[in-house]
């Protein structure tokens, strides 16, 4: 639960640097810095273990699942709640209402597509070292406009604390990322479980 919450504080960092910067393409390559801190101390991100669940099919490792879930649900709120009491002028405004007035099965969409990049990101680094196969899947998956749900929580979070919620606010909010998560966990499993028949094949 431990490794899960720094997690989720490391993916804070990377959405605070995302935000910070007028380059699009300056801040997509500063936020590959939180997953690429995940990877390099094993903290546990859940779009970076989701699509093993297609070769570890356990109920332990659901469990194991719902749990990095919660950590980085718990570390996303702590980062946003921390970053919302100080001086920075960051704004999720803009960036959540899009999520909000988007249809559930595009955000399913969009979400698989993140979910693939975020597996080749975190395998392509455990067979080839390189810090590129980290960074691109990352830096193509925001300027695409793919849904990640792990930083869809911090933006959410944060807009909360700047603007207030309700319970209806609220309920909309988690339905919309049950809905990416699931659309994240199709992405990785779809690219592991090919992966390995490939190698299979070959």
């Amino acid at each position: 639960m431990i490794k899960s919450i720094l997690a989720g504080l490391m993916i804070s960092v990377g959405c605070v640097s995302f935000l910070s910067v007028d380059n699009k393409i300056a801040g997509t390559f500063l936020f590959s810095l939180g997953l690429y801190t995940i990877i390099i101390l094993k903290f546990d991100l859940f779009t970076g273990k989701v699509g093993y669940l297609s070769t570890n099919r356990t109920l332990d490792y659901l469990k194991y699942l719902g749990k990095v879930w919660l950590g980085n649900l718990i570390g996303c709120t702590i980062g946003s709640a921390a970053v919302a009491a100080t001086r920075l002028t960051i704004s999720t405004s803009a960036l959540v209402g899009v999520k909000y007035a988007d249809s559930l099965p595009s955000l399913l969409i969009l979400g698989v597509f993140c979910g693939m990049l975020m597996f080749i990101a975190v395998e392509g680094y455990k067979r080839t070292t390189n810090p590129l196969i980290v960074v691109l899947p990352v830096m193509g998956f925001i300027l695409c406009g793919f849904e990640h749900c792990i930083a869809d929580m911090f933006y959410f979070a944060f807009n909360f604390f700047k603007n207030g919620v309700t319970a209806a606010g609220l309920g909309d909010t988690l339905l919309r990322l049950a809905v990416i998560t699931v659309g994240n966990l199709i992405g990785g499993c779809l690219v592991c479980f090919a992966s390995i028949n490939i190698q299979k094949e070959a």
